[in-house]
Parts: C-alpha cells; structure tokens; sequence
C-alpha cells in the first residue's frame, strides 16, 4: 500500500469526468481502494474519490466515524466502505445547505446546497451491486465524493460565495453556529479554536 498525493483545485484532473470501471473485481481496482484507504488514514479523514489521487476512474473510498457525526442527527457510524460506479438518485426535491470542507482545495470550507435524503447504488470489490439509503451528513458527504466523478468540486455548488471563508477565519460559520442546529463537530471545532470568536460573537 502507499500514501497518494491529493490533487489541488485548478489540477486539470479534478475537471475531468471520471470512467466508469469495467470490472470492480480487478486486483488493480483493489490496490487502488487499499492505498486510498491508507492515505485517508494518514491524513485523519472521512472520504476520497479516485481522481483526487490522479486516477480518473469512478471509485470512492469512505467513513464516518462518530467523531463527526452532528449530535441529534441520528446517524451512526459507518465502517470502511469502497464503492465502485457509484450512482445517487435524490429521494428529495428539496435541498439543504451543510458545510463542507475538500482535501483538494486545502484551508477553506463552505456552505453547500444538498439533498438531505438520497439513495446510493454502488458495485463493491466483490462485484456485488448494494443500494440502500442515507441521510443527512452522511448523504452530504456521499453527494461530495460522487460530485468528483463528475468533475465539480464543492464551491461550484454554492449558491452564496459569501459563506465560503478561510477555515482560520471562520465568521459566517460562527454566526450559524450562533443560530443553533446540528453541525459536524470538525466545524463546531473550526469556530471553538479561532482566537478572534468572542471579539465577533460574544
């Protein structure tokens, strides 16, 4: 296995559409899963899509551990998991708005319109095919991963450029975190660790 290098907004991979693999049970479709796994590992992570790491194939590697998951969410945690062509049908018209961050724009977060309710049908490395559904963060974070199959990177989903920031000069984040409501804790974090909170929101 082997840690992989992330590619960075404005590296042309990230804006190419990924291929669909053609068969999931390849052993170099394997190795590519194990050394995602480990780089995301190495970094303290929840998810990785394959050309993030220059390989422009349809191939997300995630968790969620319960660490990050929003208190009142509902949610529990989810081992490692490998989906090969993954495929997202939105069991919503309506989108909700969650923060995000991206390995592959470093230093920034921001607030992105998603489905919180969706199915996810995906090939796994046995070449089984499982659907099921999810909601919430975990969807959000299934809509980020699979958005980089399709060449769009997170801040071409906003809608309000204002609520993107600097991750150490979280302010439109703080102000929503004044507001109440579930939030990843990697974000309550961001806002608890920012010298300058309680000049800005006492």
């Amino acid at each position: 296995m082997a840690i992989l290098r992330i590619a960075r907004m404005g590296n042309p991979v990230l804006h190419k559409m990924a291929e669909p693999v053609a068969d999931p049970r390849a052993p170099d479709i394997a190795r590519l899963a194990a050394d995602m796994r480990e780089t995301l590992e190495d970094i303290g992570a929840s998810g990785l899509a394959a050309p993030q790491v220059f390989v422009s194939l349809r191939v997300v590697v995630y968790r969620m551990i319960a660490a990050r998951i929003p208190e009142g969410s509902g949610l529990a945690p989810v081992p490692w998991t490998v989906m090969v062509n993954p495929v997202i049908t939105p069991r919503t018209e309506a989108k909700v708005a969650v923060w995000e961050r991206c390995l592959s724009i470093p230093g920034l977060h921001g607030k992105v319109p998603r489905y919180p309710e969706i199915q996810i049908t995906y090939q796994t490395l046995d070449g089984d095919t499982v659907a099921h559904d999810a909601h919430g963060s975990w969807a959000a974070l299934l809509q980020h991963e699979g958005d980089h199959l399709d060449a769009t990177l997170f801040p071409m989903r906003m809608t309000d450029l204002a609520l993107l920031a600097y991750n150490d000069e979280p302010g439109p984040l703080a102000a929503d975190i004044a507001g109440g409501g579930p939030i990843d804790p990697l974000f309550l974090d961001l806002v608890a660790r920012w010298p300058a909170r309680d000049r800005w929101f006492p």
